[in-house]
């Protein structure tokens, strides 16, 4: 027996022709994403794929982690592979399932049969499986329509895999699918927030902080530090420009109305964060707003601010 981590990549399966474009970015993202917890393969087959460790020191508890945060992964487990030989499953299943059997009073196993030269049908391996975990483990009870454990046994053409329930996975689209941003990132959660969203549908970002010292503090530069490293736990790497936007806050509070302060900020935050995003290739600008929440964020105000 040998246990790997299958992974259901949720919307790729919708893909047409160029579903393999974004399952190849996907597995690079997760060989990039688990570097350096041992040496592992990523095979892709139909809607899933394989993660399989090449050595015995592999870093499983701490890959399981990454991958809940890697967008473009629906949903993914650990598995026993084991040969194709009802004996070897009815003896792997119930010891690879032990301790999520323990701590659950109903269960029922649902069996696919990919390989039709397998000699016992999907039904049958239910009930020979069913049979060896309930001799085993005598309090468990079978509920086969809200059970709280569903093993599934997988006959497939090289395997049989073994496996529990499904973790759920962060969803969306693989990062580096959808194009390029530059995100205009502050100290507030509105901004993290949008970094993530988009992220999840498979852009990559940049993101562009303005930092007003001495009227900023070095503390309110470092908070967005550590709010784009959480986001990039799940987005992956974030180029982070910081903007020193001391002098023209001072020239607008001097020669502007003081009703247009906010407005004229924000365009000129607007036409710095363009043309940082011109220059790296980025296709788009991203901002955390939401229309009314504040008085700069009613809709005409944020027209006048796309207007530059």
């Amino acid at each position: 027996m040998k246990e790997i981590i299958l992974i259901k990549n949720g919307e790729l399966a919708l893909k047409g022709l160029n579903r393999s474009s974004f399952e190849s970015v996907l597995a690079k993202n997760i060989k990039r994403r688990l570097h350096g917890l041992g040496k592992f393969k990523v095979t892709c087959l139909q809607s899933t794929m394989n993660i399989e460790p090449l050595c015995d020191d592999f870093d499983m508890e701490e890959a399981i982690k990454r991958i809940s945060k890697i967008f473009g992964i629906a949903g993914f487990q650990r598995a026993a592979a084991v040969e194709k030989n009802i004996d070897e499953i009815l003896a792997v299943a119930p010891e690879y399932l032990s301790e999520q059997l323990e701590n659950v009073d109903t269960f029922k196993v649902e069996a696919k049969r990919s390989d039709k030269k397998f000699p016992l049908t999907s039904p049958e391996i239910s009930r020979e499986v069913g049979g060896a975990i309930l001799e085993k483990f005598p309090h468990l009870s079978v509920d086969v329509h809200n059970p709280e454990l569903t093993v599934t046994v997988e006959v497939r053409d090289n395997y049989a895999f073994i496996r529990g329930n499904q973790i759920k996975g962060a969803g969306g689209m693989p990062v580096g699918t959808g194009g390029k941003a530059a995100v205009l990132i502050s100290g507030g959660i509105d901004s993290p927030v949008a970094s993530w969203m988009v992220s999840k549908r498979g852009v990559v970002l940049d993101a562009v902080h303005f930092a007003s010292p001495p009227y900023t503090s070095p503390q309110a530069e470092m908070k967005v530090h550590d709010l784009l490293r959480k986001v990039s736990a799940y987005s992956g790497d974030i180029g982070l420009y910081t903007v020193c936007f001391t002098k023209i806050q001072e020239q607008i509070r001097d020669n502007c109305p003081e009703e247009l302060f906010t407005l004229v900020m924000r365009r000129f935050m607007m036409r710095i964060a363009n043309e940082i995003a011109m220059k790296n290739d980025c296709q788009a600008l991203v901002t955390g707003e939401s229309i009314g929440q504040v008085a700069s964020q009613t809709m005409s105000a944020l027209a006048c601010t796309d207007n530059v």
